[in-house]
């Protein structure tokens, strides 16, 4: 089933590729262009077919297919509760990408098409594929079709945005291909499943986990690493934008899911007080940034950043509904951020030629329809009730509120930022007075059925979602709880402490009330032991450390 999944992208591009010619009518473009859409269409149909057959109460891989012996690796595709919804937003986006330039890619249309399809499957074997080489392959695979899509079929600065996106995304990469050599060379395997089961030392832990960090904070981006996706959102054309809006921002959450949480806890743990310092210093910054900008697709890429930011502390919370929560609002994000980039990117600029917000003032006169869709998608973009947005940066916050007050609190201005610049930008755009003379003089038409049908799908997405949020909660709760590392040991261990002062003191009381002075050192040892064994009988999931071995041990081995 899952191999079918990739199979139908590669099969589109196989039949594609066999029609390049020299001479092709516009009623044969068509026909390509529809052919291209249908394989997307499909692929969607065979992605619902699998969440209908999945079992959201299992924590186990679903769906596994395992080809062994091909070249060096192990083919190993499988399917949790975690990545079974990053595999339908991203079989949701493209047919809404590829239809969203239907119109507007006139040259080199059969390489746009190809590229589309190219990206659909390398981005599916990412979310797919259970083997971390293999994960950092595919990871990496998807930027030389961003690179040919930027550069090709991008605006004025095209080639500049495509290599700072190949170059700065590429340097950051090669850490985390360090991280996995390494652990390549100390484990002798790199399958998802069996590394999830073993317990690397601290120290390996810091150097593996500062390695995959760096690779993710890029992708993310946060502050200071964000000059490449301004350059690439700004200059990309609208299929791009959505693409790396809403599926190849959220890589990074998916690697954390995947690589950071259950492999290396105890170095995320260590390293949290720098990830929330990181995420509020770049909440802040891209959001007085994006407050500042006049170019509409720059403030919806700078909006991209701080909300990225907060599904990032949400991740490194430690809570589950932290963690749910981050999952929950990058797909959101994909949804918003899309239908934003359409009527930034593709409503607005392909009929006034300009990105300028000051041309745009009383949209709302001539163009009501727009006006009102382009209203809803604002309104999400906020984190208003009613939509997923809210649902998500809610839980996102109420994770890091539980886990550091402080940091809770700064990350929470993101709420008041995100209302700020787009009502702002809204504002300036739907009403702010008359409408511009260019438009009077030039008859904009308002949304044509196309740009309607892909508008009131996203919107249906954010608002049906916040409605009724327990498809994607349910199936988030059972695997998201199996990333919660305990790491309250120093706590733990005092609370052993006085629980057996208190237990002993009482025990002493008892041996004066009845004069028992027989009583040996071993015996209140035999005493003291049990306590202890009841304590930890009765307790549900402590640990303690193990000085010996640096690692942690269980209850019976205490016993």
């Amino acid at each position: 089933m899952l191999l079918t999944l990739i199979l139908i992208p590669l099969i589109g591009i196989f039949i594609l590729s066999a029609t390049i010619s020299y001479d092709i009518t516009p009623g044969n473009l068509k026909i390509l262009k529809s052919t291209a859409l249908a394989i997307t269409i499909l692929d969607l149909i065979v992605s619902l077919i699998i969440f209908i057959l999945f079992d959201c109460s299992s924590k186990q891989f679903q769906f596994v297919q395992e080809h062994y012996e091909i070249s060096y690796f192990d083919f190993y595709l499988g399917l949790d509760g975690l990545s079974i919804y990053f595999v339908l937003l991203t079989t949701i986006i493209m047919p809404i990408a590829l239809i969203s330039n239907w119109k507007s890619i006139k040259e080199n249309t059969i390489i746009f098409l190809i590229i589309i399809l190219l990206l659909e499957a390398a981005l599916l074997l990412v979310f797919l594929i259970l083997d971390i080489l293999l994960f950092y392959i595919f990871f990496e695979s998807i930027l030389a079709p961003l690179f040919i899509l930027i550069g090709l079929f991008g605006s004025n600065e095209k080639v500049r945005a495509s290599f700072y996106l190949f170059l700065y995304t590429l340097l950051g990469s090669l850490f985390m291909l360090l991280s996995i050599i390494t652990i390549l060379s100390l484990i002798g395997i790199t399958d998802f499943d069996v590394l999830s089961k073993t317990n690397f030392e601290y120290l390996t832990q810091l150097f593996l986990f500062y390695g995959i960090f760096i690779a993710f904070a890029v992708k993310t981006p946060v502050i200071y690493l964000n000059n490449w996706l301004l350059k690439a959102h700004v200059e990309s054309p609208l299929s791009g934008s959505i693409i790396l809006a809403a599926i190849v921002l959220k890589l990074s959450l998916y690697g954390i899911v995947r690589l950071i949480l259950p492999l290396l806890p105890k170095a995320f743990i260590y390293n949290t007080y720098l990830i929330f310092l990181i995420g509020v210093l770049t909440i802040i910054y891209a959001s007085l940034s994006t407050l500042r900008t006049i170019d509409v697709k720059e403030l919806i890429a700078y909006s991209s950043v701080s909300h990225a930011a907060v599904y990032l502390l949400g991740m490194f919370s430690n809570v589950i509904q932290g963690i749910e929560g981050a999952i929950t609002l990058g797909i959101a994000h994909g949804f918003v951020s899309s239908g934003l980039f359409i009527c930034a990117g593709g409503i607005l600029y392909d009929r006034s030629s300009t990105r300028l917000i000051t041309y745009y003032r009383g949209i709302a006169q001539i163009m009501p329809i727009f006006s009102i869709m382009f209203f809803i998608l604002s309104l999400g973009n906020c984190g208003v009730p009613l939509t997923i947005n809210f649902i998500g940066e809610f839980m996102s916050l109420y994770g890091v509120f539980e886990r550091l007050p402080i940091a809770g609190v700064l990350a929470s201005t993101s709420i008041i930022f995100s209302a700020a610049y787009t009502i702002f930008m809204f504002n300036r755009i739907a009403f702010a007075g008359s409408f511009f003379i260019h438009f009077w003089a030039n008859y904009i038409p308002d949304l044509t059925k196309r740009e309607f049908s892909i508008l009131l799908i996203l919107i249906l997405f954010t608002v049906l979602l916040g409605l009724y949020p327990a498809p994607l909660l349910d199936g988030l709760h059972y695997n998201a709880s199996n990333l919660i590392f305990n790491y309250n040991f120093i706590y733990l261990s005092v609370e052993i402490c006085n629980y057996i002062a208190e237990t002993t003191l009482n025990s002493i009381f008892e041996l004066f009330k009845y004069n028992i002075w027989q009583a040996t050192y071993i015996a209140i040892d035999e005493y003291l032991y049990s306590i202890l064994k009841d304590y930890l009988d009765n307790s549900t999931e402590y640990y303690l450390i193990d000085t010996e071995q640096e690692g942690l041990v269980d209850k019976s081995r205490i016993a």
